[in-house]
C-alpha cells in the first residue's frame, strides 16, 4: 500500500505541539535507544543466535507499519514465527475486530485480550518466548535512532489496519509510533483494541518529556512481570 492511498482518504488532524517538547523527547528516544544499542547488544546476538538455530531464517523480521503522518517505514523485530508464513489468518482476525469493536461481535480472544490470537502455530517455540518476554521489540531500538518510531508513543500500524480505521482514530498518527506506550502500561492485551486507540490518543495529547519518561518507568515492571502479557 502507498503512502498516498491514505492521505488521500484521510488527512492526520492538527495536533499542536511546544517545540521545547519535541526537541525533549526527540534527544531522550536518541540518548536511551544509543545507549541501549550498546548496552544490550550480547542479548541482542544471543537472541539472534537463539532463533536461528530454533528455525531456519533470517532472525530479525522487517515489516511495512504507517508512521506519524502516515508515512509508511520499515519495523525491525526479532522474528517469532517460521520463515515465510502467511498472514491472511492475522489480517482477518484483526479487521473483524475493527470493523465490530463491540465485545459481544468479536472473534474468539486470546487469553486475557482481543489482539493476540489463540494458539498460533506460525509461532516457533522461541518465539513464544521473545514475545513474552517482549525481547521481539528490541531491534525496534535502531528504528528509534533512525527517527521513525520515538520509545513511548502509539503501537505502530499494519497498513491494512488503517484502511479500516474510522476518522476519529487518525490523531494517533500526529505522533510517531513508539515501542512503548500508554496502552502498554494500562493493561496491554487485556484492553479492547478501542481501549487500546483511546490511550494512544490520550498519549498524543499528553505527551511531554516527563510524561514520557513515567512511561518509560512503567514499563520495566510491565515486562519483567510480563503484566497482560498474552
Amino acid at each position: 500500500m502507498q503512502a498516498t492511498s491514505l492521505t488521500t482518504r484521510m488527512a492526520v488532524p492538527r495536533h499542536k505541539e511546544a517545540r521545547s517538547t519535541a526537541i525533549a523527547c526527540r534527544a531522550l528516544d536518541i540518548v536511551v535507544s544509543a545507549v541501549l544499542l550498546i548496552l544490550l547488544s550480547p542479548l541482542l546476538l544471543l537472541v539472534a543466535i537463539a532463533i536461528r538455530l530454533d528455525s531456519p531464517g533470517f532472525p530479525v523480521f522487517r515489516q511495512t507499519r504507517v508512521g506519524r503522518n502516515l508515512v509508511p517505514f520499515t519495523v525491525n523485530k526479532f522474528r517469532s514465527m517460521y520463515k515465510s508464513v502467511g498472514h491472511e489468518t492475522h489480517r482477518k482476525y484483526v479487521l473483524e475486530l475493527i470493523e465490530s469493536r463491540e465485545v459481544e461481535k468479536k472473534p474468539e480472544p486470546a487469553p486475557g485480550g482481543f489482539y493476540k490470537l489463540r494458539q498460533d502455530p506460525r509461532i516457533t517455540r522461541i518465539g513464544a518466548l521473545v514475545r513474552k518476554t517482549s525481547l521481539d521489540e528490541l531491534p525496534q531500538l535502531w528504528n528509534v535512532l533512525r527517527g521513525d518510531m520515538s520509545l513511548v508513543g502509539p503501537r505502530p500500524s499494519i497498513p491494512y489496519e488503517v484502511e479500516r480505521y474510522p476518522e476519529s482514530w487518525f490523531v494517533r498518527f500526529a505522533v510517531r509510533p513508539g515501542i512503548t506506550g500508554l496502552w502498554q502500561v494500562s493493561g496491554r492485551s487485556q484492553l479492547t483494541w478501542e481501549e487500546m486507540i483511546h490511550l494512544d490518543i490520550e498519549y498524543v495529547h499528553r505527551r511531554s518529556f516527563w510524561f514520557n519518561v513515567s512511561i518509560l518507568l512503567r514499563t520495566v515492571p510491565a515486562v519483567l512481570f510480563a503484566k497482560g502479557a498474552a
